[in-house]
């Protein structure tokens, strides 16, 4: 299944692990925002759901 990650701010996210178990096609880091990315970046957050969307048609 692939598999997109958006990281936010602070917020640990190791790619390695994520890998092992995960099809990554997608990682975005983000300079701001954090654990509630939804809640303090939702412009942000959207617009990297939307473009991972996309790529998958």
């Amino acid at each position: 299944m692939p598999t997109a990650v958006a990281n936010f701010g602070e917020d640990v996210a190791i790619r390695h692990w994520a890998e092992q178990v995960n099809t990554v096609v997608r990682w975005t880091e983000f300079d701001r925002g954090g654990h509630f990315a939804a809640l303090e970046e939702p412009d942000l957050l959207a617009s990297d759901v939307r473009e991972f969307s996309a790529s998958l048609r």
